[in-house]
């Protein structure tokens, strides 16, 4: 489905579909969406079928699954295509072989990547915490998990819904689409749709797809109905566009060419709220203009996500000022919120009179 151009917000709000009512939660004019930042990451290593799992209990209403694709072509989920951050790969000898150097995204990365590796081979490896300063209480899950395929998280999902009785969301992140096409031949659009087919998931399903780069999100929209999210980083651009800076994507003009392609913009916080002042900023009602929903990231609690006026004593790991944060965030009007912390989020917008910590 290719979205006619708009050249008015006027028109832009005649185009948009009707609301999306993914999930449990109303995303025109009732509670934001819940979005599991891959996972309740605050609670268990990211990316696992246990955090994913855990962030359903906890009420989120999409979960996020970072995909990577494996040599053999399978979609798996890792933050990044470097594996060495988030498993054990440097302490398995039998893979030193498979030790490398690449460019991605124009930044030389060293490390074992998932599409050098066979799903077989990938299986073997256990996931761990990605950031143990912060989340310490983490690392004791170390070594119990293996990285989870899309085809395992769809599974999980529905089995959730039947165990639940509610719908449960898929949001889906394409990582470094570009460099895999251009570097090792695999079209991770052509995977994702053929993947989206065969396990049955249609666009009227609860799910939106999410990128950084603005062709992969165009070539989506050219051969499908999926509802789909253009990424926002707080500085550079996209990397398949080395003309575009995402600070003018966000602008007016640059919002109604992101409504041509897309259904909505996935910000940087720092672009919703100023996070010193913690003042709303102008960027969702201009969105809004153009029928774009806007999902910003990430909401966290713990003294190193936070900005310093926000931070407590005790290290990395404590937790900051993070209510205060997180209902500025709220107060911008933004349609869903990406967050690690998905039973502190939904304490918070049910409970808005808790005392600050």
């Amino acid at each position: 489905m290719v979205r006619k151009t708009i050249v008015s917000a006027l028109a832009a709000l005649l185009i948009v579909p009707a609301p999306f009512m993914a999930a449990a939660a109303l995303a025109d004019g009732g509670d934001p969406l819940i979005i599991a930042h891959r996972g309740a990451s605050g609670d268990r290593p990211e990316h696992t079928l246990a955090a994913y799992e855990l962030a359903i209990d906890q009420g989120a209403d999409f979960i996020e699954p970072d995909l990577v694709v494996t040599k053999d072509l399978v979609l798996v989920s890792r933050h990044e295509n470097e594996l060495s951050g988030t498993t054990d790969v440097a302490s398995r000898e039998e893979f030193d072989h498979l030790k490398r150097e690449k460019t991605i995204d124009g930044t030389r990365v060293a490390g074992w990547f998932a599409e050098d590796f066979t799903l077989e081979e990938l299986r073997t490896l256990r996931a761990k915490e990605r950031v143990p300063a912060s989340r310490p209480a983490n690392t004791r899950f170390n070594g119990l998990y293996q990285v989870p395929t899309f085809e395992e998280i769809v599974k999980l999902v529905r089995a959730k819904e039947a165990e639940t009785g509610r719908k449960i969301g898929l949001y889906p992140e394409l990582k470094h689409p570009n460099f895999v096409l251009e570097v090792e031949g695999i079209d991770m659009v052509d995977l994702a749709l053929r993947e989206l087919r065969n396990l049955g998931i249609e666009p009227s399903d609860p799910i939106f797809i999410q990128c950084f780069e603005v062709g992969t999100l165009r070539r989506l929209n050219q051969r499908s109905d999926y509802k789909l999210i253009q990424l926002v980083a707080p500085d550079g651009g996209p990397v398949d566009e080395p003309d575009m800076r995402y600070a003018e994507m966000i602008t007016p003009s640059g919002l109604e060419e992101i409504a041509a392609y897309a259904d909505g913009i996935g910000p940087w916080l720092g672009h919703v709220i100023d996070p010193q002042s913690m003042a709303a900023t102008s960027l969702v009602a201009d969105a809004h203009g153009f029928g774009l929903k806007v999902h910003p990231w990430t909401l966290r609690k713990e003294n190193g996500f936070l900005p310093a006026g926000l931070q407590n004593e005790g290290g990395p790991a404590a937790d900051g000022k993070w209510q205060m944060f997180w209902r500025a965030a709220l107060a911008s009007g933004a349609d869903g919120f990406f967050t690690d912390n998905v039973k502190e989020f939904v304490a918070l917008t049910g409970q808005a009179d808790e005392p600050e910590r």
